[in-house]
């Protein structure tokens, strides 16, 4: 996800795209399969087209935040239909999550600072 040394992933892309958010509060057990299964979905996820990339934070009490950069809505629509996919949504809802909310937006506008590079 994003640079080496960065939480943040750079886009190449500039605007407008779409942001799919997830947020969710998570129900912890160690062994539960969350970690192999969420790292699977972002190399699935940056198999699809028009997939722009992908930034993921979570808190000490469980809450996070996952945002998905995709080019065009139909894009993050089909990205929701993937069947392997599917399947870690419902797992999500039966065993990973006490609950979350998606959003989906569109990015008009986008700008920032970063480090100089090393």
């Amino acid at each position: 996800m994003g640079d080496p040394g960065s939480a943040l992933c750079r886009l190449d892309a500039a605007p407008p795209y779409w942001a799919v958010l997830f947020a969710s509060v998570r129900d912890e057990r160690p062994g539960d399969g969350y970690g192999e299964t969420a790292a699977r979905m972002e190399e699935l996820a940056a198999e699809q087209p028009g997939y722009l990339g992908l930034e993921s934070a979570r808190a000490a009490d469980g809450s996070g935040l996952t945002i998905s950069y995709w080019r065009t809505r139909e894009d993050a629509r089909a990205w929701k239909e993937v069947a392997e996919h599917r399947a870690a949504q419902e797992a999500g809802r039966a065993r990973w999550y006490r609950e979350y909310t998606v959003r989906v937006a569109r990015v008009d506008e986008a700008y920032g600072m970063s480090p100089p590079p090393a």
